[in-house]
């Protein structure tokens, strides 16, 4: 075994694409995409994916935005009409992020990771007190990505965790990502 100062198959950031390199830098919370049932037959079994790229816009019907990788098993779940939950992620679900990518693994599958709560639009993580139910209204590609527009139906904003005593954000602190890594508010990581 030979031992690397470097990640052995690290890219050198400044061969990426520049539009790349932009996007990583205006960083995001952490969302996590899911819809499904926790149990049931195999094609309405829950699917979950992390997802930053997000936007909400306001109006009398609020619609959420979000980029998401279109060979993932959420873009295949979902056509127009789709029930689906975005939980928006705190700094102690980093794990759960990860998993949900595709970068950590769960024996049993990801939904074994950690508690579930079912919703009728599909499952949130115990614990999380941000989430929204939305309706697929609209699916079209947008360049790498699957554009998936949908019609919020629930909102739950739970009271916000205050920050640790220390001044350093608590687990509680809303999970974000920016240039590949997790970050609490403030930087810390």
């Amino acid at each position: 075994m030979t031992i690397h100062s470097t990640h052995p198959f690290a890219e050198d950031p400044s061969r990426h694409d520049p539009a790349r390199r932009f996007r990583a830098r205006l960083g995001g919370a952490v969302t996590l995409w899911a819809a499904g049932a926790l149990e049931g037959p195999r094609e309405e079994r829950a699917v979950g994916l992390t997802v930053s790229s997000v936007m909400l816009a306001l109006g009398d019907e609020p619609t959420v935005l979000g980029l998401i990788d279109p060979d993932s098993d959420l873009a295949d779940r979902l056509a127009v009409g789709t029930p689906y939950v975005v939980s928006l992620l705190q700094w102690r679900h980093r794990d759960l992020a990860e998993v949900f990518a595709g970068l950590a693994p769960s024996p049993g599958g990801p939904f074994a990771t950690g508690a579930w709560t079912a919703t009728a639009a599909g499952p949130v993580p115990d614990g999380v007190r941000i989430w929204l139910a939305a309706e697929v209204r609209d699916l079209r590609p947008v360049g790498w990505s699957l554009l998936v527009e949908g019609v919020v139906r629930e909102v739950t904003v739970g009271e916000d965790a205050p920050d640790g005593a220390d001044g350093v954000a608590s687990d509680d602190a809303p999970l974000l990502h920016r240039r590949g890594r997790y970050e609490r508010p403030g930087g810390a990581r």
